[in-house]
This record gives C-alpha cells, sequence and structure tokens, in this order.
C-alpha cells in the first residue's frame, strides 16, 4: 500500500497537501488543471522533490528519506527519454542495467519484455523507426524490465492521438493485472481516466483528494470538479 501521511509539499508560493492511501494493485488517475500539483505529486512520491512535512510510506516502510533509484517505483515521463542512438533493445536494457552489459539471461528478458509489449522482433530498431505509439510502447517495456511494484505515469502518452493513447491506456491495464503493479497516471483528461478505470485523485484547491472510484466520481463530481470539466478540452 502507497501511504501519504500528511504530507506537505511547497515550492515558491504554490502549496499542496495530501493524506489518503493507494491500495497494491490499484489504477489511479491524478486529474486536475495545469498548475494544480498533480506532476510535484508525483515528483516527491518518485523521490524528485523533498516534502516540506509528512512521510512516504510503501507496505509500511517510509521511503521518503531514500533517493530515486532506491524507492520501489518507475516513473514514465512525457518525452519518453529514449536515447537515439541506442537500439530499441538497448533502450529497454538501461532500465536493468546502464552499462549495457548484458548477460544472456538479461537479453531474453529484454526479448520477452519487448513481446509482451508488442514489439517482437523490433529490438534492432532505432527510436526514429518506430511509430509514436511504437515508441511508447519501448518505453513501458524498459518499466515492466524494471519489475518495480508500483508505476508512475506521467502523462506518457499525451502526444498521442485518442486511438493510440486508448490502445497504450489499454496495453497499461493489462500489464498492471499481468504483474499486480500499483499504477498512478496524471493526465488532464477525464476520458483517460475513465479508459484507465479503478479510482481517480482530484487535485484542486492545494489538496489532493481522497481516491475514489472514477466512473463514481465522474457520475457525480464535487463542485470543483464540475468546474474543471466545464472548462472543456483545453482544461
Amino acid at each position: 500500500m502507497l501511504t501519504l501521511d500528511t504530507l506537505r509539499l511547497d515550492r515558491d508560493t504554490f502549496r499542496l497537501s495530501a493524506n489518503l492511501q493507494i491500495e497494491k494493485g490499484i489504477r489511479a488517475s491524478v486529474i486536475g488543471a495545469s498548475g494544480a500539483g498533480k506532476s510535484t505529486l508525483l515528483a516527491a512520491i518518485a523521490g524528485f522533490h523533498t516534502p516540506t512535512s509528512g512521510r512516504i510510506l510503501w507496505d509500511g516502510d517510509d521511503i521518503t528519506p531514500l533517493p530515486p533509484a532506491d524507492r520501489p517505483l518507475t516513473i514514465v515521463f512525457q518525452d519518453q527519454n529514449l536515447f537515439p542512438h541506442l537500439t530499441t533493445a538497448q533502450n529497454v536494457g538501461l532500465g536493468i542495467r546502464p552499462s549495457l552489459r548484458l548477460s544472456s539471461r538479461e537479453q531474453t528478458e529484454i526479448e520477452t519484455s519487448l513481446s509482451r509489449v508488442g514489439l517482437a522482433g523490433l529490438g534492432n530498431r532505432r527510436p526514429a523507426e518506430l511509430s509514436g505509439g511504437q515508441q511508447s510502447r519501448v518505453v513501458l517495456a524498459r518499466a515492466l524490465l524494471r519489475a518495480r511494484p508500483l508505476m508512475l505515469l506521467d502523462e506518457p502518452f499525451a502526444a498521442l492521438g485518442p486511438r493510440l493513447k486508448f490502445e497504450m491506456l489499454d496495453l497499461v491495464v493489462t500489464l498492471a493485472e499481468d504483474t499486480g503493479a500499483t499504477i498512478l497516471m496524471v493526465t488532464h483528461s477525464p476520458e483517460d481516466a475513465l479508459r484507465l478505470g479503478g479510482k481517480t485523485i482530484f487535485v484542486a484547491d492545494g489538496d489532493a483528494h481522497q481516491p475514489r472510484d472514477t466512473a463514481e466520481l465522474f457520475a457525480n463530481p464535487p463542485d470543483a470538479l464540475k468546474a474543471y470539466l466545464a472548462d472543456g478540452p483545453g482544461y
């Protein structure tokens, strides 16, 4: 279980509080207006932003003092962080060994990971030779290979069109169900949250609110969420 225990995040004039729990194996979207603190919340969980106060717990263990590499998670950003001079397989291999001095067993694991995301046989291609959807699959294959129990997704599919985005969200759901990973995904889109299913954390007015069932939340939104939804596609 991921617990944000009376967490407070400060940056200049920005303030965000979070006091909530996310059960293991849950898929949870984090939604709210631009500047509300969605990405800052993920950055704090990942270890890239130091909380002003409070704790971040995983399975009851306080991970707040741990550096990012020692936390039981992997994070996927919107820019994907693919190296253009490396092959697809090498980009995936960075997830387990940055030196890329890979054993035969690790190379087999890379091939298996690529197969699980629908990229079998494409390990020798470079990112420029792949479509946008395929590049997103490479990033998921790398995250999958790290085999961390918590996966943080910071709008990784924002640059994709609706059809490809839904394909990737469906893939995330499948991978989460197969691995039992807990998913926390930042998005601006209610459609993305509904597609991911599970629960949704609404971030507004300086608070990351308790996770609620996604379908129920959007069927009966609180006033602040109604105002957000009324802003339309531009958010």
